[in-house]
């Protein structure tokens, strides 16, 4: 097979999903076509917004669908016209049975983790919240029940100490571009091997999952030691960002969302917050943080050092 043979549609819709569509058309892979979400408006204007998978795909003149009914009659013949023989989905929506199991090859999912650990919307975050030292991607074939399907690739990535989603999102989506493209030259040369998650699972003592995180989630539990509030914070940098509640001047409580933390010696009653050298300072359970990039409610994200010139705190 070569790769005029092998037609790929491609499903996805965030930043998180271009790379991958780029490294495939930079390897000169036959995408004939290109599934989306519909556009949305957004902002004040309600200006209808793109997804960045819609704008890059534009750019390169490829065949866009933006069903919104993946079940609908309509949208199964347009896919059918495609005739693709390989279903590639990074970051879209659950696919109904009819749809992922339409290519002779199969729908290939990109996992930003090592299935069969952290299956579900947020392996990124808790990879990060929870202290990992390696986490990776995994290329695997769609089946019924969510994020289960047979393993064909895996590629580890390493989880500095300083990480945070942000930071290893963006490392996840260069390895999971490349992880694509060996998946797909492994069909070109018709491998199809693949290892079952029931035999991984199998092997593994701790299994953890990877559940939606909601803004509840989100707030910072001070009384927990130093090393695991730093991981909660950074597992959720940039998106959606850990809180606090913090006094102003006049006991003016308002939500401080907090990016970036450092680990101070200091100790203290856990949640008291200080400035220190025109540092914040909050102890934890066993030491304290220093709160090194913040946003006030209503206010933009900035250093801390730049916070601390325009408020008093109580």
């Amino acid at each position: 097979m070569n790769k005029d043979d092998l037609r790929i549609v491609y499903m996805g819709t965030p930043d998180f999903a271009v790379a991958p569509l780029k490294k495939l058309i930079d390897n000169g892979f036959n995408i004939v076509g290109v599934i989306t979400v519909a556009d949305k408006p957004a902002g004040r204007g309600q200006k209808l917004r793109q997804s960045p998978v819609k704008v890059y795909a534009e750019s390169k003149g490829l065949n866009i669908l933006q069903p919104t009914n993946l079940k609908s009659d309509e949208f199964d013949g347009q896919l059918k016209a495609l005739n693709p023989n390989l279903q590639i989905v990074v970051a879209f929506r659950m696919l109904p049975e009819k749809v992922w199991s339409l290519p002779k090859i199969g729908t290939i999912n990109l996992h930003a983790s090592l299935l069969p650990q952290y299956r579900g919307a947020a392996p990124i975050n808790w990879a990060v919240i929870n202290g990992e030292k390696e986490t990776g991607v995994t290329t695997f074939f769609i089946e019924k029940q969510i994020d289960t399907g047979e393993i064909i690739l895996q590629k580890k990535v390493k989880i500095e100490s300083d990480e945070t989603a942000g930071t290893l999102h963006d490392k996840l989506m260069e390895t999971g571009s490349e992880l694509i493209v060996e998946t797909c030259n492994k069909f070109l040369e018709g491998k199809s091997e693949s290892v079952s998650q029931i035999n991984l699972i199998q092997k593994i003592d701790d299994l953890k999952s990877a559940p939606k995180i909601f803004k509840a989630d989100c707030k910072i539990d001070w009384n927990q030691p130093s090393e695991v509030v730093k991981n909660f914070i950074h597992g959720l940098s940039p998106y959606p960002g850990a809180f606090c509640k913090i006094a102003l001047a006049n006991n003016n409580l308002k939500t401080l969302k907090v990016f970036n933390v450092e680990i101070e010696s200091k100790t203290g009653d856990p949640g008291k917050i200080e400035v220190v050298d025109n540092r914040l300072i909050v102890y934890t359970a066993d030491t304290s943080l220093a709160l090194t990039l913040v946003q006030l409610e209503g206010k933009k994200r900035m250093a801390t050092s730049d916070f601390l010139r325009g408020v008093e705190i109580g």
